[in-house]
């Protein structure tokens, strides 16, 4: 059976860095997916860049990006999850993939073809997960929590430096 994890955290206790080191820790794992990380300008945050895991990157979200999707006080490019984010999800369906996602948060929810293929990912049998998810209420990560085949692992500063080294170890042993 894959493994589906789900790291909850609260924003800032350390998720992206934790997905990233355990992507950097993998030696017999092929992950893709992606990982997202603040825009920061003279200390502000002004917005949110997406990193697929092979390396291409893009403006997800910018306070000076106009609507029609807006997240708080950023408009969201939702180009960013068609040209980035799902095209970093289709080889998942090879056998001893590894999906990386980081994370199903507001913006990246925001498009409708995304949660259908992470719902679809959820619902495969090839290949394990590890997505972020913030402890904030959602209908659509609340329901991924409540499946009986996804492991919740809470984020926070006491286990957030070894927990990376722990998922790796633990993804490693699953190794095809």
């Amino acid at each position: 059976m894959p493994t589906r994890i789900l790291l909850e955290g609260r924003p800032g206790v350390g998720k992206t860095t934790a997905v990233r080191r355990l992507a950097a820790l993998l030696r017999t794992r092929e992950a893709v997916g992606f990982t997202t990380e603040e825009i920061r300008q003279a200390g502000t945050r002004v917005g949110f860049a997406l990193e697929t895991l092979s390396g291409r990157r893009s403006v997800l979200a910018h306070r000076d990006f106009p609507g029609p999707t807006r997240v708080g006080r950023y408009g969201v490019d939702l180009s960013v999850m068609e040209r980035l984010a799902l095209p970093s999800l289709r080889p998942a369906a090879a056998p001893g993939r590894l999906v990386l996602i980081d994370e199903l948060g507001r913006m990246e929810l925001a498009w409708a073809p995304f949660r259908d293929a992470v719902r679809a990912l959820f619902d495969s049998a090839a290949g394990d997960i590890v997505a972020t998810v913030q402890a904030r209420p959602d209908p659509f990560t609340d329901a991924l929590k409540q499946r009986p085949d996804v492991e919740v692992v809470h984020l926070t500063p006491a286990n957030r430096d070894d927990m990376p080294e722990a998922l790796a170890a633990r993804l490693e042993r699953r190794a095809p």
